[in-house]
Parts: C-alpha cells; sequence; structure tokens
C-alpha cells in the first residue's frame, strides 16, 4: 500500500510536548496547504463547518498495542484509544473550517505538529457522522471530567 500526500498541515507546533491533547479544547489556528495538483478537489468546502483531517504521524516511531491514556489510570489497547504510536501511524482530526483561500484552508482546534502530511480531507457531515446510542467504552468513566466547548 502507497499513501501519497496530498498537502502539509501547518500549525505552531514543532515538538509533540506543545500539542493539545484533545483538538476540540484547542483555540489554536493552522493552516491546510492542499498542493496545487489536488487544488480542484476544494470546489464547494466553504459549505462546511467542520472537516475530518486524514493524517501521518509523520514524527512517530514504532507502536505499542498497549497504553496508558491521560484520562485513565489503566493500560489500554491502542485500538481503543486516540494515541498516535500505532501500526500505520494513521491520525483523524475533526477541525473547524474558517476559510478558504484557494489551495489553503485555515482551521482552527489543531492538534498535529507542523509538516504533518495531509492523506485526505473530508466534509463533516452529522447527518452521516453522527451515530445514536453511541458507546463509548472505557471513556464513559472518565467523560464528566471533559467538558465539551466550542466544538
Amino acid at each position: 500500500m502507497r499513501l501519497i500526500p496530498i498537502g502539509v498541515i501547518h500549525t505552531p507546533f514543532k515538538c509533540k510536548k506543545e500539542t493539545p491533547i484533545q483538538p476540540f479544547r484547542s483555540k489554536v489556528v493552522g493552516t491546510v496547504e492542499v498542493f496545487k495538483k489536488y487544488e480542484e478537489g476544494l470546489s464547494d468546502i466553504e459549505g462546511f463547518s467542520h472537516i475530518l483531517l486524514i493524517y501521518r504521524f509523520h514524527k512517530s516511531r514504532g507502536y505499542k498495542l498497549k497504553t496508558k491514556p491521560y484520562l485513565d489510570k489503566h493500560e489500554r489497547g491502542i485500538f481503543a484509544s486516540h494515541y498516535n504510536r500505532r501500526p500505520n501511524q494513521i491520525g483523524i482530526s475533526i477541525v473547524k473550517l474558517i476559510r478558504r483561500d484557494k489551495n489553503r484552508l485555515i482551521i482552527k482546534h489543531v492538534d498535529m505538529l507542523d509538516g504533518t502530511p495531509l492523506l485526505d480531507i473530508k466534509s463533516y457531515n452529522p447527518f452521516f457522522d453522527l451515530k445514536k446510542g453511541i458507546r463509548v467504552g472505557w471513556y464513559k468513566n472518565v467523560m464528566k471530567a471533559v467538558a465539551h466547548k466550542d466544538i
């Protein structure tokens, strides 16, 4: 399998320690630079308030099948977490689209490192993406500690 980046995500974060743990808490603004040859694919994106960014954790090395999430005291399986050291090192974030300027998207709620390779963009649509009857596994024990603001 070979994935080819379609752009680069620019943020103020140069190292992992600087990045917010959860993007909805981040008020930080970044830029998605879509390579010119893919610019036509951005047609009509301005009508969406939020987009999904799919990217590669380019600074992550190796993987761990168990991790202790920051919200919990117990080790959890990597596939039951959002931890970045994953077998395929792919990340997904929902960000707020502020505006488009040709092949650049100005976004809010960034939690990725500067220079992150962008693999894909998808429009966020709550009619398709928001599900009913959701179970949140081990997160249910810690959700009260997380205040959802400005999503």
